[in-house]
């Protein structure tokens, strides 16, 4: 009698996942009542353990006793599931897995609708103290973007609904970087595109040794979309911009050293990280910070030249930092055709040089073509996207974007660019429409992508009514619910996490969220306080007129004030080197 109820309720597949001791028990001769029994508890199991379904229904919420011994997480990367967001409550953590790993998790318009509604949900949980982005495709890829084939398919069709991919993706990525509860997303793998714009807006960002970042999106006739024209600009002297332009991979610590991810931690530990963040008992940031500094990779040997933790782009810092510092790309152009052929080293007076003349000349030479394969159009509309975003809110930004990407997704470049690159993977080069930048009419080309008479992204209460009407209709949400919204005060954070206020009733609080009016937009001078000191905050240190900072002084300043924080000291160098002069009375200066 069990064993034929079990068969209707679980595969074998599905046995092997079940606790051992679950298991131990079933296989113990069993009759009557004691076998319903065992069906029941099986029954019981599943349902709790039940992911979301492709249409992204938001799962149950309900509380569980907490438990009693420290239990691991179970695996989720499984080959025969056809779900492409998975979702699993541990204890007070909540994680979500991005589950495409034969397309390297490229997001989907309902991987997409899933994350919201499944993210709008937790929110609402007094149980749920951290949300976990991850990958089942790790070691190999977080997520390598969006399916940009099936927009242009879309497009080429006439089909008006082209538009609800990028809507429905930039409404998360707000979502995300507006989240009420501490979100960690775990970059290990490929991490370009649309996977950018799910983890950077997170206020904990984790990198490995295995994560590879871009926004090659200039080489598809597109722009570095995704909030991309909110955080590239706030990267250090002129970082962003090359990164955008010209479509530059970062691997490993590199991430983490260009100040894009927040902490570094070797894939190994990963595991035990998780763990870790879903025992924690408070969904305050900073207690979610110090746990995953725990893990973090030692300074020693982040630092160490035998490991593969060094900073590659290091070398070129300052020569990055004079040529796309400028705000017109005809400036940028003229900068590397001058380095190219007399380039110009600038060293501190503690600093040594590591790299030659003729090798800055080569790396300029190299970027220059670079910048010439991409689409024009595309390089001209991102460095001004870029400009603007400099002094936009995060909001801002993500309704520009919308408009433009409108635009973009019609014109010739894209289509080209796309089939060139994504259809025929590169055996084919693409024929810009102009063909290079001296070709281009600069205002017929602000006129059109980024003045274009297209539907405005809506980032009000209405934008998630279907995903909150969905969410009344689920007994199980609003019971997780009770603990009241989760208010903002002014004083943000990169990820918009806020402290707990009065409870509401659940039906009050599904009425009133998410709004702009309680989901503050993030305003352009955002502070990233859980990330790496950087070179701008250096500079308005020393660029106030009323202090002398000696380089001891500049060291205990920032280690204060990002005390425990791993590996400050050796950014700290790093800026140093490439940006600054030690006098001879060790007072620091930046250099030109």
């Amino acid at each position: 009698m069990f064993h034929s109820a079990l068969r209707r309720i679980v595969t074998g597949r599905s046995i092997c996942r079940l606790p051992a001791t679950l298991r131990a028990r079933m296989a113990q001769p069993v009759s009557g009542a004691a076998a319903l029994r065992r069906t029941q508890q099986l029954s019981a199991h599943l349902q709790t353990t039940r992911t979301m379904s492709t249409s992204g229904t938001a799962s149950s919420n309900s509380p569980s006793p907490p438990s009693t011994h420290a239990a691991k997480p179970p695996t989720f990367n499984d080959p025969y599931s056809q779900t492409e967001v998975l979702q699993h409550k541990h204890e007070t953590g909540r994680l979500l897995l991005l589950n495409r790993p034969k397309a390297l998790n490229a997001l989907t318009l309902t991987m997409v609708q899933a994350i919201t509604k499944q993210l709008l949900a937790w929110e609402q949980s007094e149980y749920c103290n951290v949300v976990i982005l991850k990958s089942t495709a790790s070691p190999r890829a977080f997520c390598a973007g969006g399916d940009v084939k099936r927009v242009m398919e879309q497009v080429a069709a006439n089909d008006p609904s082209y538009a609800q991919f990028f809507e429905e993706e930039y409404r998360l990525n707000y979502l995300i970087g507006t989240a009420r509860k501490p979100v960690v997303a775990l970059m290990d793998g490929i991490t370009m595109g649309g996977g950018v714009g799910l983890a950077v807006h997170a206020p904990f960002r984790v990198a490995t040794e295995n994560t590879m970042f871009a926004m090659p999106e200039t080489a598809i006739g597109l722009f570095p979309d995704v909030g991309g024209t909110y955080f590239l600009p706030r990267l250090e002297a002129g970082l962003g911009k090359y990164l955008g332009l010209t479509g530059e991979r970062l691997q490993g610590a590199s991430v983490f050293w260009a100040g894009i991810a927040t902490h570094y931690v070797p894939s190994e530990r990963l595991p035990a990280l998780e763990q870790r963040l879903c025992e924690l008992p408070s969904d305050d940031p900073d207690v979610v910070n110090a746990a995953i500094e725990e893990f973090s990779e030692e300074a020693a040997k982040l630092t160490d030249p035998e490991t593969n933790n060094a900073y590659s782009l290091r070398p070129y810092l300052p020569v990055i930092r004079r040529c796309f510092s400028h705000r017109s790309i005809e400036a940028i152009v003229a900068a590397l055709e001058k380095e190219a052929k007399d380039p110009q080293i600038v060293v501190s007076k503690k600093s040594h040089p590591s790299i030659t003349p003729k090798a800055q000349a080569e790396w300029a030479a190299r970027t220059l073509a670079t910048l010439q394969r991409m689409s024009p159009t595309s390089v001209l509309v991102t460095n001004e996207l870029l400009n603007r975003g400099r002094s936009q809110s995060f909001g801002q930004c993500l309704q520009d974007e919308f408009l433009t990407v409108q635009a973009l997704t019609r014109s010739h470049d894209f289509t080209e660019g796309v089939t060139a690159k994504l259809v025929h993977r590169g055996k084919v080069e693409p024929k810009w429409n102009p063909a290079t930048l001296r070709e281009l009419v600069q205002s017929e080309v602000f006129e059109t992508y980024l003045r274009p008479k297209f539907p405005a992204l809506d980032l009000s209460p209405a934008a998630y009514q279907t995903t909150l009407d969905a969410r009344i209709s689920h007994p199980d949400t609003t019971k997780e619910s009770r603990g009241g919204q989760e208010e903002r005060d002014s004083g943000l954070n990169l990820g918009g996490v806020r402290k707990k206020k009065a409870p509401r009733s659940a039906m009050e609080r599904l009425d009133q969220t998410p709004d702009l009016a309680s989901r503050q937009d993030r305003p352009a001078d955002q502070p990233q306080p859980y990330g790496l000191v950087t070179a701008n905050e250096v500079f308005d240190l020393l660029r106030n007129p009323s202090l002398r900072v000696t380089e001891e002084e500049l060291y205990a300043y920032f280690n204060h004030k990002f005390e425990g924080k791993i590996g400050v000291d050796a950014k700290l160098r790093i800026i140093l080197d490439a940006y600054c002069d030690v006098k001879p009375d060790a007072t620091v200066e930046t250099l030109p």
